[in-house]
């Protein structure tokens, strides 16, 4: 029953985030209120306005038809407009940035929601018109109906505004950046705040049964819990082999026990570790890593030529950095001090090596950027708190293959001296 509840959840997460579901819901609210709105006017509501606030009902049929089919026709233009502005202003952040970036951009809930305003207003318009009878009196004309199609159509157009101010702010690459700085940084303090203090000390697990995976996809999210409880009432331990957020093959290992597990547990277990062919950044911080390094590059490369972009990029990676330095590459999860369950990560030594070896390939040629990578490193080795001297260490191996690099492509030795001498406390 858990495992079903757990699985509905996540289902109705995914659905969420589907460009689709808010235009629906907003959609079905609005025919719902339409056919709300014709049996109160079949009740008799215009005729009780038109008594005694006849200001708010309007009784000419061939007036509220005219309304209603220019508010009709109207809409459709709005939405042909906003929509094709948004497939143009996609196509230029593919190009521009970085096809990654698309799906945040898309799935924007600012923008489902006015879709769904546009499509909830016009089906109640459409609705309201059909609703109306020509050959009938002033008390059969839906009058109420037609003055509330007005204020949904005012809605409409204070929407279609603020849409088109919003689009206009959400592709510049500065706040494209910060949302994605924004996901992976709150999805990193979550991931650090849950680490206990624990010791860290756990068994070793080469003779453990493994247990492989059965699809094929990128690893979105394991629900750690079940193995916990699993692990403290049948007295044994896991090791979660697969690292959340990288692909995974079917038949590869997710995970170790110390048990033989029956074939149901195992099956039960399996359904706790949730794919998906689709990368977010909410569930997998690495994502966020890896889509402003694939900006920093894009802006690198010839054709784009924005080097100013590739700066910002690397001032929101060091801190991203910073943060991950106070994330360790493995945990556990324990009760009472007592280990439960292993989990293992993406190591901060691999990490860095993905952010920076592309950086450093396109982008050596460059004393401004190469600058910019020392500045990234004298900050994460010397100027913040890090008990970790794996990190530092790794950092100092990353600067060296940076001056490296450097004196291959620049051939200006007063450039070299600088980078140099700026690179001094690593002893290189």
């Amino acid at each position: 029953m858990k495992t079903i509840i757990v699985n509905g959840f996540e289902y109705l997460k995914k659905l969420e985030g589907k460009i689709a579901f808010y235009p629906t819901l907003y959609s079905f609210f609005g025919v719902l209120f339409a056919f709300f709105m014709y049996y109160a006017e079949n009740e008799g509501i215009s005729a009780y306005l038109i008594e005694n606030v006849p200001v708010l009902v309007i009784n000419n049929t061939q007036t509220a038809f005219n309304i209603l089919t220019t508010f009709i026709a109207g809409l459709i233009s709005i939405m042909v407009f906003s929509f094709s502005l948004v497939m143009i202003l996609l196509n230029q952040a593919s190009s521009n940035f970085s096809p990654r970036v698309l799906p945040g951009l898309i799935s924007n809930k600012r923008h489902q929601k006015i879709l769904g305003i546009y499509i909830a207003t016009l089906l109640f318009c459409i609705f309201t018109m059909v609703a109306i009878e020509p050959t009938g009196n002033k008390y059969q004309l839906p009058g109420f109906s037609v003055l509330l199609a007005i204020v949904f159509m005012v809605i409409s157009l204070g929407a279609f505004i603020y849409f088109i101010h919003s689009i206009s702010q959400e592709i510049q690459v500065h706040n494209i950046m910060q949302r994605i700085f924004n996901d992976a940084k709150n999805r990193l303090n979550k991931l650090i705040k849950s680490e206990n203090d624990f010791n860290q000390d756990f068994p070793k697990t080469n003779n453990w049964y493994t247990y492989k995976s059965p699809y094929t996809g990128f690893l979105q999210d394991i629900v750690i819990d079940p193995f916990a409880e699993f692990a403290k009432a049948n007295d044994c331990k896991f090791e979660i082999l697969a690292i959340k957020g990288q692909y995974v093959f079917k038949g590869k290992p997710l995970f170790k026990c110390k048990i033989d597990l029956e074939k149901e547990n195992s099956n039960n277990l399996i359904t706790y570790f949730h794919f998906s062919r689709d990368e977010i950044i909410g569930d997998n911080y690495v994502l966020g890593f890896k889509q402003i390094t694939e900006i920093a590059v894009k802006a690198m490369s010839p054709g784009i030529n924005d080097p100013g972009t590739a700066v910002i990029a690397i001032d929101y990676l060091t801190e991203l950095f910073q943060i991950r330095m106070n994330k360790k590459d493995t945990s556990v999860l324990c009760d009472n001090e007592t280990p439960l369950v292993k989990i293992n990560s993406i190591t901060f030594n691999e990490l860095l090596y993905y952010v920076l070896a592309p950086i450093r390939t396109y982008s050596k040629h460059d004393t401004i950027i190469v600058n910019k990578l020392i500045n990234m490193f004298n900050h994460l080795a010397f100027n913040i708190d890090c008990d970790n001297q794996e990190y530092i260490n790794e950092i100092k191996k990353q600067a060296s293959l940076l001056i490296e690099d450097a004196k291959n492509a620049i051939n200006n030795q007063e450039d070299l001296k600088l980078i140099k001498s700026r690179l001094a406390p690593f002893n290189l």
